[in-house]
């Protein structure tokens, strides 16, 4: 059972943490107090804003003793309502926005060490400067922080190549829910000693403790780069393509996108300035990014290669290759339109899941049709990382639909759409966590054993239950009767 902060604590963490690190103005706090898409408030009576990790741990240890919860929270850019307190106003928020020093960074170890606060945007600056590059890019790098990035396993459009934040982290320093300090931020390659609690961290979003920093991986600054665009049949023959740039073009592929004709339509119909990349009328399209570093010869000329053989033997229908800059920025800028374009056209359900890679071209076409049928008037685009089997599959509303359809038939539509998945075998959050947006839905479709295990490693860790309540874990009442419903359970 948590409690509010008592008047004393919150006297004795202004004075630790002085007037830049606290601040109880409701003026100050409103910002703070809403989830980046707007469909989540909560409520604190206090915003902490340490500057060190110590002042950190500080501030977990007097919370822990008092049984406060905390509620850490880097750009506020979760798309889950992974950062923000409940209405309660029980917890205090916990920003780490002014811990942002870049700590080290070294071209020769290809590692950065980053403290929760840094931007996404200013990592890629300074790894730049070095002549290196953190191989993660995601639309909000102008304001997500490598705290955030690291507790959500945020992904982005280059895990075909790079994987997951998982695959960049080296290396973590985080504050536990007792207040103590886990130190493992150096980048040892192999470390046997027992469970990696750096892995267990990751993605926790926040239930485990506090990510203060983290050292990243780096790799060498893109010398070149090749941007195409493709139009095609099916998300079949998508794969097909993809199959062959594998063999033909090989880990030079970072990005590989793809996107339906509505999608195209909408942006071009929203989003001034955008034109259609090719001639005629495609079903589906492409975006292709083709990468070399600056030892390495551009990789032009093999994609285009590999895009004649493609189109020779059927695979693709037409396509093009940026010619400069200035044609890769537009085409990928009707790529990055997708969701505002998708945001002005109407409501929207919008998920964010994953199949294996193979299943993913079958379950697009025939999830479209089992919604469409479902719910009369839907329109499904479904949208994005193809190559690592995680599409955006967003149902919008019936013409004429307003913003309340997304609270009441929206959620029968998401509740169906999450059966399929699960169904076939994938998961209903690929990408952007469970916050307390997906909360009652892994409850209900989440594995027992998994969900036992999640709540075991919680509790032994935060006895106390201060750590970003409800989020991620699902509350035991609730994952008892996922078990109940389980057709898994013996």
């Amino acid at each position: 059972m948590s409690n509010p902060p008592s008047q004393s604590l919150l006297t004795e963490l202004k004075d630790r943490l002085g007037l830049k690190g606290f601040t109880a103005d409701p003026s100050d706090l409103a910002p703070w107090l809403q989830d980046w898409r707007g469909r989540y408030q909560g409520a604190a009576a206090a915003m902490l804003s340490p500057a060190t990790t110590q002042q950190v741990s500080d501030i977990v240890r007097l919370c822990a003793a008092e049984g406060v919860p905390l509620v850490p929270q880097g750009g506020n850019t979760s798309m889950a309502g992974g950062a923000t307190p409940s209405e309660a106003g029980d917890a205090l928020l916990l920003s780490t926005r002014r811990m942002n020093r870049l700590r080290s960074i070294s071209a020769e170890a290809n590692v950065a060490v980053a403290e929760a606060g840094v931007i996404l945007a200013d990592l890629h600056e300074a790894a730049a400067a070095v002549g290196r590059r953190f191989p993660l890019s995601l639309g909000a790098k102008g304001s997500a922080t490598i705290g955030g990035l690291v507790s959500t396993n945020a992904g982005g459009t280059q895990v075909l190549r790079f994987g997951t934040m998982r695959a960049l982290v080296e290396g973590i320093e985080a504050v536990l829910p007792d207040g103590s300090i886990f130190d493992s931020l150096a980048p040892l390659k192999k470390d046997n000693r027992g469970y990696d609690l750096r892995q267990l961290l990751i993605g926790a979003e926040g239930t485990l403790g506090i990510v203060t920093a983290a050292s990243l991986k780096l790799v060498p600054a893109v010398g070149s780069r090749s941007v195409a665009w493709c139009g095609l049949e099916s998300p079949d023959k998508a794969l097909a393509l993809l199959r062959l740039l594998d063999n033909a073009v090989g880990d030079a592929v970072e990005s590989f996108e793809l996107v339906p004709r509505q999608a195209l339509d909408l942006v071009l119909r929203h989003v001034a300035g955008t034109r259609a990349p090719l001639g005629g009328s495609h079903g589906w399209h492409v975006l292709i990014e083709a990468v070399a570093p600056m030892v390495a010869p551009s990789p032009e000329k093999e994609l285009g290669r590999a895009l004649g053989a493609a189109l020779e033997i059927g695979v693709i229908e037409d396509a093009i290759i940026a010619q400069n800059e200035a044609q890769a920025e537009a085409l990928w800028r009707i790529r990055d339109s997708i969701s505002e374009a998708e945001k002005k056209d109407g409501p929207a359900a919008k998920h964010d899941v994953s199949v294996e890679v193979s299943a993913m071209p079958a379950f697009m076409i025939e999830a479209t049709a089992a919604v469409e049928q479902r719910f009369p008037g839907t329109r499904v685009i479904a949208f994005g990382h193809l190559g690592d089997g995680n599409v955006h599959f967003n149902v919008r509303a019936p013409e004429g639909a307003d913003q309340a359809w997304a609270v009441g038939e929206g959620s029968a539509v998401t509740a169906f759409v999450h059966d399929l998945v699960t169904a076939a075998g994938g998961s209903i959050s690929a990408e952007h966590g469970i916050g307390q947006m997906r909360l009652a839905e892994l409850a209900r479709l989440g594995d027992p054993t998994r969900l036992a295990a999640m709540r075991a490693i919680k509790k032994a860790l935060d006895p106390k239950g201060i750590m970003n309540p409800g989020k991620l874990v699902p509350p035991i009442a609730r994952a008892q009767a996922s078990l109940a419903q389980s057709p898994h359970r013996q």
